[in-house]
């Protein structure tokens, strides 16, 4: 080749560099393809069109417009640089311009695009290290790469000003940044310098490219895949073989147990801290937060000699750290919870050096995952809400190891909070979570009978209605969710829908226990209520639980059981809409809604309460600023209804989101929010002036006067 830079030379460099960076890409897919195996990792055209959207469209990304507008611009900015690294190293060889690049329109779209990330980069410097957002780590390792790029950048710039130097080009507008530098560099230096920023320049991409996999910013290429890969439907627990008599345990507890899709989402985690901004566990100072749940997953799967030893109150050691306040939203002390705790072991605030290998220059053991990695506290402060699953970017699923952990404690150790133990006790022996006499489910039948002169039929007594009313144990047995059943009865009745009750045949859904790790337990019920369903031939449920809905609609499909299931909202919106109920009686107040994450994220329903609230003359709607899919959780998910909660309450900073609106009203459409929310109101004292009120409610209020 005619140019000055050695070919062979660079030929022996780039290889060397590329050797390397495959010898740790298959590294790390040998360890992602060692994990279990899991059915749902399959290609096909949907998941294509899934990671497009997400790799090319950045959807999830521009939930935060500014750090995905940032990225957008360094992920594309990249692309165009790749092609100007091509002509500048093509140049460098050659001694010419690849053909297609020698003109004025690439080189002003080469620097403006240089300009772009530059800027991208430096406001990404200013988010992490002058703003300081809480959900970004700070430390070495991310600024490292912020300069990394940076010279990168510089490197392009300072090989085309010398070139243009070392060529007698002139300044030129469609060059703007190397017409500038050249004007400041030696001119006597143009050869030298040219060649000095040529191979800096390649060795800062391939060191830089070496560098991806073994750090967060695997997710380059790992994102795409985990996106390809990625479930498509609607969320659900995996089912369990528990007739599997060669199984040694049920549940994960051990980083062999982690699926190939769990260790996919381990190395495509970018630690962007988003997931752990939203959820309400790190919110509330809980301990858990999902971003560190997935990167000290990841540095147990690598072998790294580390372990999760934190102080009980961390947070409270931070000086200077402002408390958060008691209804505010403030992942502060959970991040540095997780950053004291999460070290190597055998430093003097950790374990002592307990769990190393004999030998010093052995290789460590490998960890367990509940105590070492994971600790209890974390596991069961999930609320289940998926909000951390719906804000990742790198579509993570981080439920996944986290509910198999909980699920070892449960049926392998038989480990679980005492107020856990009395729940699924009382479910298993009344089927209710509170123990009350199982005949008792009947209960507000009568009352509703004796109150209103009309009996509620059962599947006995009308045993091809058009719907199944499943009322639910809250439903049926709550004295606060019962007017709320009152409402629905009424609604119903009013509307001329043929529908039928199971009463006393009615059991618990099984959503209780399966969220707490129980899966035998949800299992029997799940196969009695499926038996039941089916001896009356029922094809189309109604409920006013989003729990059971997602049992009902998502995972009883799983046992063999498919029927069509609405929640109440959604059956009472086509009522009103179809003329079949009318909300005459005008209702002059305000109402902010709460979306339950089981019936707004699980199961997609915004509207149709919302429809219902639009449908009501007088009623004014107020949203939360987080509200729909990002709205926050109540706190009573995942089993946790039934169990205490340690830090600051979930519901009450939640309801403080709700009062921030001024309204007169909080919607609901959940037994277990409506609970949440009229609890958080009796916390802040606004008992008397804000109602807590079901969807179902409210209209009847619009509909009887």
């Amino acid at each position: 080749m005619g140019g000055s830079i050695n070919g062979w030379i660079v030929a022996a460099v780039v290889l060397s560099g590329l050797g390397v960076f495959a010898w740790v890409v298959v590294g790390k897919i040998r360890l992602i393809a060692g994990g279990a195996p899991e059915g749902g990792m399959k290609l096909e055209w949907r998941r294509a069109v899934q990671a497009g959207e997400q790799a090319f469209g950045h959807r999830r990304l521009m939930q935060d417009r500014r750090s995905g507008a940032m990225h957008a611009v360094i992920f594309y900015g990249f692309v165009m640089l790749q092609l100007g690294a091509l002509e500048i190293l093509w140049k460098g060889l050659a001694g010419s311009p690849i053909p297609w690049a020698d003109n004025k329109v690439f080189s002003m779209l080469q620097e403006t695009t240089v300009a772009a990330v530059l800027l991208a980069v430096f406001y990404g410097a200013y988010r992490r290290y002058g703003e300081k957002l809480p959900r970004l780590p700070g430390g070495w390792k991310p600024l490292l790469v912020l300069l990394w790029i940076t010279a990168l950048l510089l490197s392009v710039v300072a090989t085309l000003a010398f070139d243009r130097l070392r060529e007698g080009t002139g300044a030129s507008g469609f060059a703007p940044l190397s017409s500038a530098a050249a004007s400041v560099l030696p001119a006597n230096a143009a050869q030298t310098g040219y060649e000095v920023s040529w191979w800096a320049h390649l060795l800062i991409m391939l060191g830089f490219l070496i560098y991806v996999p073994l750090s967060k910013h695997f997710h380059i290429f790992m994102a795409p895949v985990n996106w390809l890969l990625r479930p498509i439907g609607p969320p659900k627990l995996a089912k369990l073989d528990l007739e599997n008599e060669n199984a040694e345990k049920f549940g994960m507890n051990s980083v062999d147990d982690l699926t190939r899709k769990t260790r996919l989402d381990l190395f495509a985690c970018v630690e962007c801290g988003r997931c752990t901004s939203v959820c309400p566990a790190a919110n509330t100072d809980k301990g858990l937060s999902p971003m560190h749940l997935m990167t000290k997953l990841r540095d147990a799967l690598q072998g790294k000699d580390r372990i999760f030893r934190p102080g009980a109150h961390a947070w409270l050691r931070e000086a200077g750290e402002p408390s958060a306040a008691a209804d505010a939203m403030d992942i502060r002390r959970t991040m540095a919870w997780q950053k004291e705790g999460w070290a190597k072991r055998g430093r003097e605030s950790g374990d002592g050096g307990a769990g190393t290998s004999p030998g010093a220059s052995g290789p460590a053991r490998r960890p367990e995952l509940i105590g070492e990695v994971v600790t209890e506290q974390e596991l069961w402060a999930c609320t289940t809400c998926r909000h951390c699953e719906e804000s990742c970017p790198v579509g993570n699923l981080q439920l996944a190891p986290l509910m198999e952990m909980r699920r070892y404690l449960v049926l392998t150790e038989g480990k679980m909070p005492p107020e856990a133990r009395r729940t699924l006790q009382n479910i298993d022996r009344q089927s209710n979570p509170w123990g009350f006499p199982r005949q008792d489910r009947t209960a507000w039948m009568e009352e509703f009978a004796a109150k209103e002169g009309r009996p509620i039929p059962t599947l006995r007594d009308r045993p091809n209605p058009d719907w199944l009313w499943w009322v639910g144990s809250m439903g049926a047995y709550d004295l606060r969710t019962r007017r709320v059943t009152f409402a629905l009865a009424r609604l119903l009745l009013e509307s001329g829908v043929s529908f039928a009750v199971l009463g006393a045949e009615e059991r618990n859904s099984g959503d209780t226990p399966r969220r707490l790790g129980d899966e035998f337990l949800f299992q029997e019920l799940c196969r009695a209520n499926i038996a039941t369903l089916r001896r009356y031939g029922v094809s189309r449920i109604v409920t006013a639980c989003p729990h059971t809905l997602q049992l009902f609609r998502r995972e009883y499909p799983d046992f063999g059981y498919r029927a069509e299931v609405k929640h109440h909202t959604e059956l009472l919106a086509e009522l009103v809409r179809d003329g079949r109920l009318a909300p005459r009686y005008a209702l002059p107040r305000t109402l902010t809604f709460h979306d339950s994450c089981y019936l707004a994220r699980y199961n997609g329903v915004t509207d149709a309460p919302r429809e219902i609230m639009k449908a009501i003359p007088g009623l004014e709607s107020r949203e939360m600023a987080r509200s729909g899919k990002q709205g926050l959780c109540c706190g009573a998910g995942g089993g946790r209804m039934w169990l205490e909660e340690p830090g600051r309450r979930v519901n009450k900073v939640r309801t403080a989101q709700a009062l921030a609106t001024g309204a007169e009203m909080i919607g609901s459409a959940c037994p277990y929010c409506l609970t949440m929310m009229e609890e958080g109101l009796r916390k802040h004292g606004a008992e008397e002036r804000v109602n807590a009120l079901d969807v179902a409610e409210v209209l009847s209020m619009s509909v009887f006067g």
